[in-house]
């Protein structure tokens, strides 16, 4: 198993969730997924699919529910600016090295 299966491991234990009418919790997807709880709540990317999961499970139109969607989406908001820092990263030493390849 590679890091780059996780995030499919993961929608599919949430599909299946899902699917069973079962209420998304990081135990219930961990153990269907078969990858530890820290796991989920350690790597942005899957924790952004359980909270966006989890979000859908919850009224929106009370105050609790806006709540909720408030930190989903914050939650989402970091994991992207988590993954667009990442790739800024690996550009910046291609680029480098490009440079120094060409001089």
């Amino acid at each position: 198993m590679t890091a780059d299966d996780l995030p499919a491991r993961v929608e599919r234990a949430l599909a299946r969730l899902v699917a069973a009418d079962r209420p998304i919790t990081f135990t219930a997807v961990a153990d269907h997924a078969g990858v530890a709880r820290a796991t989920l709540y350690r790597n942005p990317t899957l924790r952004a699919l359980v909270d966006e999961h989890r979000a859908h499970q919850v009224d929106t139109r009370t105050l609790t529910g806006l709540n909720a969607e408030i930190a989903h989406l914050r939650t989402l908001l970091d994991a992207l600016a988590a993954r667009v820092t990442t790739q800024e990263e690996r550009l910046r030493r291609l680029e480098g090295r490009r440079a120094t390849n060409s001089a």
